[in-house]
C-alpha cells in the first residue's frame, strides 16, 4: 500500500443511542422540553384562572388568544436579536420578564381590573423565550454529523406535540387538586427553570451566529425561495388547528367528550411516531425533495376523513397525517438552513414558527366557521395540506440553492481548564 494512503476517517454514528450520549445533546433537549411547557399550560391556565372564580369565557378566551398572538408576532423580533447579541443576552431577559408576568398574575388575582390583567398578559406573551429557534441554532455546533443532526431535529420536533398533552393535562390537574394560581405559578417555575438549563450549558453561552465579512451586509432574508416556503408551512399549520376544532365537533355530535382530547393526542402521538421513524435512517433526496414527499404524504393521509369515519375510526386514522408532521417540519427546518444567510439563521427559524402559528390562528377560525358543516369541518385539514404542497411544488427549483455551501455558526470553545460546565 503506498504511504499516501491513510484509512478513512470514521464517522460517528448516526443511531438515536449516539446522539443522545453525545455530549450536552440529553440536557438541551430535556432542558428545551420543560422550557416550552409554558407553551401549552398557559393557554388553558388562563381559562381556568378566570372563569374558577365566575369570570366571562369570553375573556378567559380572548386572554388565551393575546398571549399566543404576541408570543407568536413578537419571535423573529427576538431571533433576529438573538442572531446579534447572542443566546445568553436575549432569552435570559426574556424568560425572567415572562415568567415574572405570569408570577404577578395570582397576586394581581383573576377578578383585578381587566385592563391591568390584560396589559400583563401581552408582556408575559411578549416576552416569550424564542427557545425553539434557539435550539435549531444550536445543533450545527453541538453536532458536525448531518446524520446526527437529523436524529436531533427529529426528537424535538416529535416531542413537541406531547406538549400540548402533557401541558393541557398537568395544568388542569394541578388546577383541580389545589387550585388555577398554583398552575400559573408551576407554569411559570417550568418555563424558568428549563430556559435556565437550556442558557447555562455551555453550547448556549458560547454560541455566536456566523459574522459577514467586513463591508458586506447581514444578507437578505427574505428571498423568494424563503418567502414561499413559509407560506407553505402556514397551510401546514392550517390543517392543524382545523385538526383541533374538529375534533371538538366531532365530541359534540357524537356526544363523547373525550374525544376532543383523544383525536389531537392521537395526531401527536402520529407525530412523535414518525419522528423516530424519520430520524431512523437517511433518505433519498435533498431536504427540499424530502419535503415535497413528506407533503404529499401529509396530504393523502387527511383523505379518508371526508369519508366522515366513526369516533373509534378517526382517533386511528387522524395518527396518519401526524406520522408525516415531523417529515415535513424537519425538512422545513432544514430547507430554512440551506436558504436562510448564516447570519439570520435563528431569525429565519423565527420566521417558520411564525408561519405555522399563524395558519394555525387561520385554521382554528375557518373551522370554527364551518363548524355546523361537518363535511366542510373534516376537508379543511385536506384543503389546508393541499395548499402546502402546492406552494411546495410551485417553489421547488427555489428550495435548493446553488451558491457555494454556507458558513455555520460559531461555538467558542472554551480553554481545556474550562471545559466542563
Amino acid at each position: 500500500m503506498p504511504l499516501t494512503d491513510h484509512p478513512p476517517v470514521p464517522q460517528p454514528r448516526a443511531t438515536y443511542g449516539a446522539v443522545l450520549g453525545s455530549r450536552h445533546v440529553a440536557r438541551l433537549l430535556g432542558g428545551i422540553l420543560i422550557g416550552r411547557l409554558p407553551n401549552g399550560m398557559v393557554p388553558v391556565g388562563l381559562v381556568l384562572w378566570i372563569t374558577g372564580v365566575g369570570g366571562s369565557l369570553a375573556f378567559a378566551g380572548m386572554l388565551s388568544a393575546l398571549y399566543g398572538l404576541a408570543s407568536g408576532l413578537s419571535q423573529p423580533v427576538k431571533g433576529r436579536l438573538m442572531d446579534r447579541l447572542g443566546q445568553t443576552r436575549v432569552s435570559g431577559p426574556a424568560v425572567i420578564l415572562n415568567s415574572s408576568s405570569l408570577l404577578a398574575l395570582p397576586v394581581i388575582g383573576a377578578s383585578g381590573h381587566p385592563a391591568v390583567v390584560t396589559a400583563v398578559v401581552g408582556v408575559a406573551g411578549l416576552c416569550t423565550p424564542p427557545n425553539e429557534a434557539g435550539l435549531r441554532a444550536l445543533w450545527q455546533t453541538v453536532l458536525a454529523d448531518p446524520g446526527q443532526r437529523r436524529i436531533a431535529l427529529s426528537l424535538d420536533t416529535g416531542t413537541q406535540g406531547l406538549l400540548y398533552i402533557v401541558g393541557p393535562l398537568l395544568v388542569t390537574a394541578l388546577s383541580a387538586a389545589r387550585s388555577p394560581g398554583l398552575a400559573l405559578v408551576t407554569t411559570a417555575v417550568l418555563g424558568l427553570l428549563g430556559t435556565l438549563v437550556v442558557l447555562t450549558a455551555s453550547p448556549s453561552r458560547l454560541w455566536r451566529p456566523a459574522t459577514a465579512p467586513d463591508g458586506e451586509p447581514h444578507g437578505r432574508l427574505l428571498s423568494p425561495g424563503l418567502l414561499m416556503l413559509y407560506l407553505a408551512l402556514a397551510g401546514t399549520g392550517c390543517a392543524i388547528g382545523a385538526m383541533n376544532v374538529w375534533s371538538v365537533a366531532m365530541a359534540t355530535s357524537h356526544r363523547i367528550e373525550l374525544l376532543s382530547g383523544a383525536i389531537p393526542a392521537a395526531f401527536s402521538t402520529g407525530s412523535f411516531l414518525g419522528g423516530l421513524l424519520y430520524g431512523r435512517r437517511v433518505w433519498p433526496g435533498s431536504s427540499a425533495a424530502q419535503l415535497l414527499v413528506g407533503a404529499a404524504c401529509f396530504l393523502t393521509a387527511w383523505l379518508p376523513l371526508l369519508t366522515l369515519p366513526g369516533p373509534r375510526a378517526t382517533i386511528a386514522a387522524v395518527a396518519v397525517p401526524g406520522l408525516f408532521l415531523t417529515v415535513v417540519i424537519s425538512c422545513a427546518f432544514l430547507t430554512v438552513d440551506s436558504l436562510a444567510p448564516p447570519t439570520r439563521t435563528t431569525e429565519a427559524y423565527a420566521w417558520l414558527i411564525l408561519s405555522v402559528g399563524v395558519g394555525q390562528a387561520t385554521g382554528t377560525a375557518l373551522a370554527g366557521a364551518l363548524a355546523a358543516h361537518p363535511l366542510a369541518g373534516a376537508a379543511l385539514p385536506a384543503v389546508g395540506a393541499a395548499v402546502s404542497l402546492a406552494v411546495l411544488t410551485a417553489a421547488r427549483r427555489r428550495l435548493t440553492p446553488a451558491g457555494a455551501p454556507r458558513r455555520r455558526g460559531r461555538h467558542r470553545r472554551p480553554r481545556a481548564r474550562a471545559a466542563h460546565d
